[in-house]
């Protein structure tokens, strides 16, 4: 199986998440898309962020429709951690699978751009090949100064223009997504009082009005994933 790793605070789980995730199931033929909403985030310990079982529901809800969108429960929150990290969930989705079976982890540009302040970035590459939702105007040479020139394999002439090979994993950029839409201007709409249809899942928008999430600007951060 080809499975993906997608992983959030989804604060809320909007157009262009799924619209990165239904992109790069069909380019890399994905047979599941795990949406792993952030439990207790490491660079949001202090933040103001929407109660896991709010944020869970809304991923469940947009997931609905799409067969090989399944939504996670990796990260949810537990008295025994504090924090969660992406190498360490990797890694143990990597011990549930088979010999066969392949992992992507995707993540959008902004998030990997930071990789250098992740736990355990130089491992984490290592461990399997990203799925980068790059934007316009990023060049791939950009996108590559962020991995150690050490971890590179050096180029040849027949490479794919849009991979970057490394020692053990390549890092996939994905070109074909562009929806300008973010998390924070979506609670900051809602705050407005303003309507957020087509920005969101139908589903996702009356869940969010029924429990009147984000009628006051008390989330400051933008969403990412986990360190």
């Amino acid at each position: 199986m080809n499975i993906a790793l997608f992983g959030g605070t989804f604060d809320p789980i909007h157009a262009g998440h799924l619209r990165a995730a239904q992109v790069a199931a069909r380019k890399f033929r994905l047979d599941k898309v795990l949406f792993v909403p952030c439990g207790n985030p490491p660079h949001k310990l202090n933040g103001h962020l929407s109660a896991f079982h709010h944020r869970f529901a809304m991923v469940t809800l947009a997931c609905a429709n799409e067969s090989q969108f399944v939504p996670s429960l990796l990260e949810a929150p537990t008295a025994d951690v504090r924090s969660h990290y992406s190498i360490d969930t990797i890694r143990r989705v990597k011990r549930s699978l088979g010999p066969k079976d392949h992992l992507y982890f995707l993540i959008g540009l902004d998030a990997f751009l930071d990789l250098p302040h992740w736990k355990g970035f130089r491992q984490l590459v290592g461990l399997v090949d990203f799925i980068i939702v790059s934007r316009r105007g990023f060049s791939k040479d950009e996108i590559a100064r962020t991995v150690p020139a050490n971890l590179l394999r050096k180029r040849r002439a027949e490479d794919d223009p849009d991979v970057i090979r490394l020692r053990k994993t390549n890092l996939h950029i994905l070109r074909e997504v562009d929806v300008p839409v973010a998390s924070r201007d979506i609670r900051d709409v809602i705050s407005a009082k303003c309507t957020v249809t087509g920005l969101v899942p139908p589903l996702v928008e009356e869940y969010i009005l029924k429990e009147g999430l984000y009628r006051r600007v008390n989330i400051i951060d933008e969403d990412a994933t986990p360190y």
